[in-house]
């Protein structure tokens, strides 16, 4: 009885379905904890919210049964559940702002339809990107196109007048009226597709062994190339566009890539080198360089100073303030850290959510990497474990650089939260991220496809006897007629008699 692989492997999507629901569930629980503490009242309104919210995605988990049946069942649950206390926490902070505005008697525009807007677009793109790409491979044929447009993306905001490129110090902007854009969000994946591809190919340059130095085996000089490119790139984002957390994150996702490609740990040793030494180098020539360290050394006292420690000290505050369990959603003060809603969103989640709440944040963080990881070792081709490893590291690198900037463990960073923090940009790159990543993970736990059948070979026991005339000369000495039996044996054929040798001749 012939089985199909196909309809044997489970898919998991009736689990990614409860998994939505669930999450949705959550998301809307919060809903209600925000409306009841801070307007005392329950409105259907937030029913109708959660409702669209779970239609939302369960169109996004429609088009994967569709383009990607056997896509990992868990990355889409761990982003709808991530985008939806982003968008609760923004929700409250709208709340906590409109009050003060309305006590100041300033108007204030909420952000939370604003990021709702774009969490919808940002799936519109998902759902595109997962029918484009029917195959992860195609993806490497553009790697070096992804990354010339990438470094144009990087480099394009610290060449622009600083009138249209920089928000609060930083020149990572692009503002085109009342619609701003951040290139580097979209730089970082085009990026990892380029390095990607360029390191499938040229792989074995990388493996090559230099000079053996202190019993390590050093690269050769010649080889370091796109380690330094990297390095001088990484410099120069952190000298003329002043952001800290997009040099650590680039260079950070560049150094893992090579190590999965290459598994050599001196590759990751030199790029940290490399990278420390740029950094002291830039901390002595770069004036906005010191006041991030400073800041970072003690925030009390730079508290206030232009441009000190007043938003890491009050991120602290709202840290220590909700403690392990939290004031609980709409219980809080997060409207007290400046921007609270992009750089410090994690902070407002810490004060109201506390420790408990924010760690189980960091967990949803762990498992979405997690999936993409062990898509990257499944997956058969070298470019999409490359890739897959890539775009999941890029996540926690991503995460890593802002809770440490929030927690005072690294210098502030002001870069965003995936998925968690305001913004558009933020949310249209990583959702084609996740697109991509779901695209791997299908080809990753998709059944290979069973070769054709052979017939088997007929037995040699089981042939038919086969009588066989061999002239003299030519078989055995006797010229008899044989017959090919078990294991090779040839002897008289039943019912034959043999011939008498013709006499010698003379001589």
């Amino acid at each position: 009885m012939s089985t199909n692989p196909r309809r044997e492997q489970s898919t998991g999507k009736r689990a990614e379905l409860a998994l939505l629901i669930f999450a949705s569930f959550i998301v809307w629980c919060a809903f209600v904890l925000v409306e009841s503490n801070q307007n005392h009242d329950f409105t259907m309104g937030v029913l109708w919210y959660g409702l669209a919210y779970l239609a939302v995605f369960a169109a996004a988990h429609l088009a994967i049964r569709r383009w990607a049946p056997y896509a990992d069942p868990l990355i889409l649950p761990c982003v709808a559940l991530l985008n939806g206390m982003g968008l609760v926490m923004i929700y409250r902070i709208d709340l906590a702002m409109a009050d003060r505005a309305g006590q100041a008697g300033t108007t204030f525009s909420p952000e939370a339809p604003k990021q709702i807007i774009w969490t919808v677009v940002a799936l519109a793109l998902f759902l595109a990107v997962l029918g484009l790409v029917k195959d992860h491979r195609t993806v490497a044929r553009y790697g070096y196109i992804a990354g010339l447009v990438g470094i144009v993306a990087v480099a394009l905001p610290a060449v622009l007048p600083s009138s249209i490129s920089e928000v609060n110090g930083a020149k990572v902007w692009i503002k085109l009226g009342s619609l701003s854009i951040q290139p580097g969000e979209f730089a970082k994946i085009l990026l990892i597709v380029f390095f990607a591809a360029f390191l499938v190919s040229k792989r074995d340059l990388f493996r090559v062994v230099g000079r053996r130095v202190l019993g390590v085996e050093l690269p050769r000089a010649r080889d370091l190339g796109p380690i330094v490119i990297a390095s001088v790139g990484c410099m120069a984002v952190l000298a003329f566009e002043k952001e800290l957390g997009a040099a650590l994150l680039f260079f950070g996702i560049i150094l893992v890539m090579v190590y999965v490609a290459t598994e050599r740990a001196i590759w990751v040793a030199v790029g940290v080198a490399m990278f420390a030494a740029g950094c002291v180098i830039a901390y002595n020539l770069f004036n906005h360089v010191q006041q991030r360290v400073s800041n970072w050394i003690d925030p009390l006292a730079t508290y206030d100073k232009p441009g000190g420690g007043y938003q890491m000290a009050q991120g602290l505050f709202g840290l220590g303030t909700g403690g392990v369990g939290g004031t609980g959603l709409g219980a809080g003060r997060p409207d007290m850290v400046p921007e609270a809603s992009t750089d410090f969103i994690t902070a407002a989640l810490g004060e109201e959510l506390g420790f408990i709440g924010l760690a189980a944040i960091l967990m949803v963080y762990l498992v979405l990497a997690m999936r993409g990881m062990r898509s990257a070792l499944a997956v058969r081709d070298t470019f999409g474990k490359i890739l897959a490893g890539g775009l999941s590291f890029a996540v926690i690198m991503q995460i890593f650089v802002v809770v440490g900037g929030v927690t005072k463990l690294i210098p502030e960073t002001g870069i965003t939260a995936p998925f968690l923090s305001k913004g558009g940009s933020s949310l249209l790159a990583n959702y084609v991220l996740v697109a991509l990543l779901i695209r791997i993970s299908d080809a990753a736990r998709r059944p290979a496809t069973p070769s054709r059948p052979q017939p088997d070979p007929t037995p040699l026991a089981d042939a038919h006897t086969v009588l066989v005339n061999r002239p003299d000369g030519l078989g055995k000495a006797d010229g008899t007629v044989g017959f090919a039996g078990r294991n090779g044996y040839s002897g008289p054929a039943v019912g034959a008699s043999p011939r008498t040798r013709p006499p010698a001749g003379p001589g």
